[in-house]
């Protein structure tokens, strides 16, 4: 009986979003949670002789991947095999110009539409139709990619690294993205459906704003309604730990996919697939995006894992990228120098305050 009076009083407690987030730290802001990881950090730049250490670890990507990387540029290290059909935009192109290409590459709806250079889910729209493409238009600033959508069901963030010279790496995370869905009973709108998930009830009034005409739906009893169709953390995304599925057979497949990008080494590969049996294979999956020095393990923000973990798994693969980098470093790739550094954090700033404004 005491045991569930104290569930009652916890779920009541949890329906206040600011007691949701404080009791469960994969909502802490960015800043909270990696702050104790800054004093980690700054041992090794110790370590490495260099702030900007990272910067070595993968050298063809600018600043090592840490931030400010564009995509686009990325993507042309990666063999067309592994990534779904893409094109880089500038903010004045108009509609035709995006259908255009949709005719030259046989594209149907749904696309997405992504800022070339962004983070956590920003501006990233699945596109249905041209009225979506042309409100899409009206609000980007800056350049953008067009993307083929893969409509594999399985979306993952698998983390691999490989030390320079070894022909193997390792997977050390696999994360699956459980993305924001409901299960209708048949009497229920998707509205109060999401209201009544103390998880989903956090992202409530986003999605009123983003997909106002999905609300009012009624799902029937059993049918499963996906309000939120990108795999973002911030965009209400579960992600669950499936770290132990990793295999020899699966991390070989990585060695190759990896030994095909030039000068990477350290990063997390965003991907849909159809299956795991699949991915093993090497086939049928397509590679979302590539992130790089600054990535982090997704596996850590699983519901209930405790952040001492969390922070375990940090500081292994901060250890890692330093290590990494150091031993680039010695085999002639150089670490950008503290000022460049400093000028390209002030021009990824410019570009954040240009985001801000939208």
């Amino acid at each position: 009986m005491r045991q569930s009076s104290w569930q009652l009083f916890k779920r009541k407690l949890f329906e206040v979003p600011f007691f949701m987030k404080l009791f469960h730290w994969e909502f802490w802001p960015f800043n909270v949670v990696y702050f104790p990881v800054f004093v980690y950090y700054a041992f090794l730049a110790v370590r490495a002789r260099s702030i900007f250490f990272f910067s070595a670890a993968n050298p063809t990507i600018e600043f090592g991947g840490m931030l400010g990387e564009s995509k686009g540029d990325i993507f042309n290290l990666i063999p067309e095999k592994y990534i779904p059909t893409t094109k880089c935009f500038p903010p004045s192109s108009s509609a035709t110009d995006i259908t255009t290409w949709m005719e030259a590459t046989s594209q149907n709806y749904p696309i997405l539409l992504k800022p070339d250079i962004g983070e956590r889910g920003w501006m990233v729209k699945k596109i249905d139709s041209l009225a979506d493409i042309e409100q899409y238009l009206r609000s980007v600033k800056v350049n953008f990619l067009a993307q083929a959508y893969v409509p594999y069901p399985i979306e993952l963030g698998l983390f691999y690294y490989r030390f320079p010279g070894a022909k193997k790496g390792r997977i050390s995370s696999i994360t699956r993205k459980g993305l924001m869905a409901v299960t209708g009973d048949g009497k229920t709108t998707v509205r109060s459906l999401l209201k009544s998930n103390l998880r989903a009830r956090l992202y409530v009034n986003d999605f009123e704003e983003k997909y106002p005409e999905k609300m009012d739906m009624v799902p029937g009893k059993g049918e499963t309604i996906e309000v939120e169709p990108i795999g973002n953390h911030c965009r209400g995304t579960t992600f669950l730990d499936d770290t132990k599925l990793v295999t020899e057979a699966l991390e070989a497949t990585f060695d190759e996919i990896a030994a095909s990008i030039p000068g990477f080494h350290f990063g997390r590969f965003d991907l849909r697939c159809q299956s795991y049996d699949k991915l093993e294979r090497g086939i049928n999956f397509k590679i979302l995006e590539l992130n790089g020095a600054g990535a982090e393990p997704g596996h850590i923000y699983q519901p209930g894992r405790s952040i001492w973990k969390g922070y375990r798994d940090i500081l292994h693969h901060l250890n890692v990228l330093c290590n990494i980098a150091i031993q680039n470093h010695r085999l002639g790739v150089p670490y950008t120098p503290f000022k460049e550094g400093l000028r390209f954090i002030k021009k990824v700033k410019a570009y954040n305050r240009l985001k801000e404004s939208e």
